[in-house]
Order: structure tokens, then sequence, then C-alpha cells
């Protein structure tokens, strides 16, 4: 974490929309943090992975709002001042990264949709990312009007009818549309009152069996790293419902893939939780909402490289089932979202042994359809999945050298 904030967050919030529309330059300026670090993300300029950042939001006395040292007067942020603490999740823009935004909109309690000023609304993972919004059940939506300092004031006013036409029939057709230049702070006040007034922390239940989403898992040793003093591995992502505690006997699953002779299966993981971190403070327990990280006792190379992304956690013995095979319901969209929308593509029916990618939560799996009817299907996956009935299950099609999204299914 960039700084430590005064409590750990109580809601994600996504940044969506089309590659380039500004979602990595404006968490920067909310947060302080570019989450942008992959070699390859700074290579190309583009997201790649999911990025993390955490800020707090603050309101002075006159009805200003600001962000994590950011006070309009130039002052340190007030404790007397803090409305909540938030976490941002950055999704990449770019066609063939749609299933890693589908994965972060898993986490997301609401949204805010990056469209670009000096570009004709909608480009087509505009479209894609809110048909992705409203398929994840995500109704809470602020739209940024980007880089209004690129255009002129009769532009920015023709953009914005844009954006208006484009959202109306759709689940965001009455949110807010806030005109901002992320890259030099021009409006950041408007938005986040917007955001406070749009987005609100949603009501959990601590006492629920405790769920958690698995976005990344690390090794944090740094190479060469004595034996005696290397520290466990620490998973990283959102805790859906209940709270976790230090001390807690936790299982991770599906857990690791075990062959033996001809025959595979997967092993849940067991591990102990030695401390917990969220907002950039250590914590002695962490409840649902925002991001948040757990250190455990587990060897380091089981959590390196985000070996575990997409896995569940939860206590012992209140592991949802672990399901090579599922049974949903199915919602297809009536198109396809085209860089041509004047001749869009009709969404056919599901076939018989067709092969489809779905995304559940932050999991990815492939799975053949079986006995698939207009609205029902049987699944068979490639990786097993963690996942209890009635969560949605997001679904897309192979067409030519990508995966397009095509609608969603409910578990039965």
């Amino acid at each position: 974490m960039a700084r430590k904030l005064p409590e750990q967050p109580t809601v994600n919030i996504g940044l969506v929309g089309h590659v380039d529309h500004g979602k990595t330059t404006l968490t920067k300026a909310l947060s302080g943090v570019w989450t942008d670090t992959h070699s390859e993300e700074r290579k190309r300029g583009i997201s790649i992975k999911l990025g993390y950042a955490d800020t707090a939001f603050y309101k002075t006395g006159d009805g200003t709002y600001y962000a994590t040292g950011k006070h309009p007067e130039g002052k340190k942020d007030s404790p007397d001042d803090l409305q909540r603490v938030v976490s941002f999740v950055d999704a990449p823009g770019h066609e063939t990264l749609m299933a890693i935004m589908i994965t972060g909109a898993s986490i997301m309690d609401g949204a805010m949709l990056m469209v670009a000023a000096n570009e004709k609304c909608p480009q087509p993972q505009t479209r894609e990312h809110l048909m992705a919004l409203n398929m994840s059940g995500i109704k809470n939506i602020v739209v940024v009007q980007n880089k209004i300092d690129l255009v002129s004031r009769e532009r920015a006013i023709e953009s914005h009818q844009e954006i208006k036409e484009f959202l109306s029939g759709t689940v965001a057709e009455n949110a807010p549309i806030i005109p901002v230049s992320a890259h030099h702070d021009v409006n950041l006040d408007i938005l986040i009152d917007a955001i406070e007034n749009t987005i609100p922390t949603p009501k959990r239940d601590e006492k629920e069996k405790p769920l958690m989403h698995v976005a990344r898992s690390f090794d944090i040793n740094r190479p060469g790293t004595r034996p005696a003093k290397l520290l466990g591995g620490v998973i990283g992502g959102s805790i859906v419902r209940g709270e976790f505690k230090i001390g807690d006997k936790v299982v991770i699953g599906p857990g690791r893939k075990i062959e033996q002779g001809s025959k595979t299966r997967w092993e849940p993981i067991s591990a102990t939780v030695t401390s917990m971190q969220g907002g950039g403070i250590a914590l002695e327990k962490m409840h649902a909402g925002g991001l948040c990280g757990l250190a455990t006792k587990l060897d380091p190379s089981i959590t390196t490289s985000d070996n575990l992304s997409g896995q569940v956690v939860s206590l012992e013995g209140e592991l949802p089932e672990v399901r090579s095979a599922l049974e949903i319901s199915v919602h297809l969209m009536e198109s396809m979202v085209s860089s041509d929308q004047d001749k869009p593509e009709k969404i056919q029916p599901l076939r018989n042994n067709e092969m489809l990618m779905i995304n559940v939560a932050t999991a990815t799996s492939v799975g053949v359809t079986r006995n698939a009817e207009k609205t029902r299907t049987a699944l068979e996956l490639r990786l097993p999945i963690c996942v209890d009935s009635g969560e949605r299950v997001s679904l897309s099609r192979r067409i030519g050298s990508r995966w397009r999204l095509i609608g969603y299914g409910i578990i039965q």
C-alpha cells in the first residue's frame, strides 16, 4: 500500500471503460497510486492486470469533498472530515482483456464508467464494459467524462449529449455524468460528491459465514532470502461476507491439482492467517468490503505469481462446493458488441458441445455445453470452480481470435 489510511476500506469501486480513456490516471489522481506496475504494462502503456488502490474521502465544513492528501487549502487530512475509506479496482480496457475486466466486476460494489471527451461515444469497450456491469448486477454507476482539458466547450457539450444518448435505456440511464480532467485534478471534488451520493456502502452481516474471493497472490520474499527468514505466502482480494481474524484456520479452494496415475483431483489447501492488512494498516480482524491482504504460513511457492487467483477462502468446513460441472439457466444478449453498431451481429443460441469461457467471481474456466437448450445448459469444466448455487456466470464465445461476451447464466 502506498500510504496508511484511517481504517479498513468498506466498499470496492471499479474503473471501467475503453482503452486509454484515463482509468489509471484517475485512480492515481484520487489515490496517489499508479496501478500499472507490471513490466509489460509500463512498456505498452496500458493496463493488463487488475490494478488496486485505496484512498479516503473527506468533506470540509463548507461541504467540499477531497481525497487523501488533497485538502483544498493544503492542510493535513482532518479525522473530523472523514466520510469513508474506499478501494478502487482499475480494470483493463483493451478488447483482448475482457475476461480480466469481468473478473474485476465481480468484486465491485459500484463503478465509474470512463468516457473520453475527445473521442466519439460509445467506443466498443465502453459498450461492452457497460454490458458486463449489467450482467454482474452492478447498478450504482457514475459516468466520468474525462479529458475535458483537450476539447473545446462546444465539443464537451456534444460529447455530453453523445453519452446521454448512449446511456438511454441502459442500467446507467440515470447515472450522473461528471466532466473532469484527471490529468489536471479538475472537478475531482464534484466527482467524489457524486460517488458518495450514488455508490453507497452495501449493508453487510458480519455474522455470515466468511468468504473471500482471491484476486491476487504473492511471494513477498526478496530473492536470496535465507530459509530461516522466509515469510509465508500472501493472498489478496475482497471479503464478500462475514469476517476473518488473525489465527483463523482457513481453507482455500478448489486448491491444488493432484495427479495420481491417469486420475486428477483437486485438494483444498489449509492455512492459518498470521496477519492481515487493509488500507495500508495492520488489523486484528477484517470484515467484508474493500480490498485486503491475508498473510499465511503457506509455502510462498504456492502463492507466487498469482497462482491462487480465482480461488476462494473460507473457514474450515464452510467452503462452497467444488464443481467440475454446472447446470445453469441461460440469458443471452440479443446482439454482440461491435465497432460497427449499424450492423450488429446477432447472438445465436448455444449449441451442444460448444466451448465457452466462463467467469464466476474472480475465477475463469472453460466449459463444454451438454444438453444445451434455449434457456438452460449443462457445462463440463476444464478447471473446477468453488461456487454456491444462485451465483452469476458470465458467458463468452470464441469469435475469430478472441472471446466475445454473449450473456450470463445463473447456477442452479
